[in-house]
């Protein structure tokens, strides 16, 4: 009862963080159109700041996410959550404030640093305290059940968009971030993964927690490079799954840094239009991630579900590319009711 009653926190403080930050998703396009090309629809700018920064949050990531992981695994769970959800709220502030030219770029700079800590580090330490509360056979749906509550979020966030002004936007979702950060600190209890037998016992083994050869104690437990690698070797099934991983992540980033762009450019879309496109998205994930996933991974097994979620994910990739092809906009311009969409 006490683990299913900190699980009960954890999940409110992932809504609450991605509520935060999903809700300025609809509007950040519109912002950097109009801080970097005023007035236009099309911002070549935009879209290679947009690339370049994605580019320098993977290999900041590539970094830090170990070193993350292997500071929580000393200083807890909580402990760590604290560090990205309090710098994760400074970049928002600063557009809470103004969206100008000059404060867009402060906030480019900042978000970009931060982002190489923040990002995905909250579900990925949430995952973490899952994993360390819950028995194996049941981590699959709860992770399941995460993942909907983020998805859940994602649909009202951008909801709550609609309703609201650029500057209140990110006024709201500042403050958002402000309350995720002070729940999770006062209601959620510790991980209590440093109370379990298993990380006693594979304490001495752990390949990311080597012997140092220096003397600061900063630096005692700090993986290297060599020892991501000697992971990545030793294990097959991490390699594996890190590659897969790699690959769709690669595809996602892809299609979303640029595809707000393309409807901007394309269809005149704005925030609210923006928003609507990405409720539908999340009610969806929502659905599959909250009642069917948690459904059929018993009965299918991890490894199915993983082949099932891929295989959707490229016809994701393709239904996409299909429908933004230059022949698909001739055809519909031929007809009547479709000419205000293309152009």
């Amino acid at each position: 009862m006490e683990k299913l009653f900190g699980l009960s926190h954890l999940f409110m403080t992932v809504f609450l963080y991605c509520f935060a930050n999903f809700m300025v998703v609809p509007a950040i396009t519109d912002v950097t159109m109009s801080a970097l090309c005023p007035g236009k629809d099309e911002c070549s700018l935009a879209i290679y700041l947009t690339g370049a920064q994605q580019a320098i949050i993977g290999l900041g990531s590539l970094v830090v996410m170990p070193l993350v992981g292997n500071l929580s695994d000393k200083y807890g769970r909580k402990v760590m959550l604290t560090v990205p959800m309090t710098f994760g709220i400074l970049p928002l502030v600063i557009l809470a404030y103004s969206r100008t030219k000059y404060f867009f770029y402060t906030y480019y700079v900042l978000k970009t640093v931060i982002a190489m800590v923040t990002e995905g580090s909250v579900q990925f330490l949430a995952f973490a305290y899952v994993a360390d509360n819950v028995p194996e056979s049941r981590r699959v749906s709860v992770f399941g059940i995460m993942s909907g509550i983020a998805s859940a979020s994602f649909v009202f966030g951008n909801f709550s968009t609609r309703f609201l002004s650029t500057s209140a936007t990110f006024q709201v979702a500042a403050s958002m971030a402000a309350v995720s950060l002070v729940y999770m600190r006062v209601f959620l209890p510790e991980s209590m993964m440093k109370n379990s037998v298993c990380a006693k016992n594979t304490e001495n083994t752990r390949l990311l927690e080597k012997a140092p050869t220096k003397k600061w104690q900063l630096f005692k437990n700090l993986p290297s490079v060599d020892d991501t690698i000697c992971l990545l070797r030793t294990s097959s099934t991490f390699s594996k799954a890190a590659a897969v991983a790699f690959f769709v992540t690669v595809a996602d980033v892809g299609l979303y840094a640029s595809l707000n762009y393309y409807l901007k450019a394309q269809f005149h879309f704005n925030k609210d239009e923006f928003a609507d496109l990405m409720i539908i998205a999340g009610i969806a994930g929502s659905i599959s991630q909250l009642i069917i996933m948690p459904i059929l991974t018993p009965l299918l097994g991890e490894e199915k579900m993983l082949s099932i979620g891929l295989l959707f994910s490229c016809a994701h990739m393709v239904l996409y590319g299909v429908a933004w092809a230059p022949w698909v906009c001739s055809y519909l311009n031929t007809h009547s009711n479709f000419n205000e969409f293309c152009y």
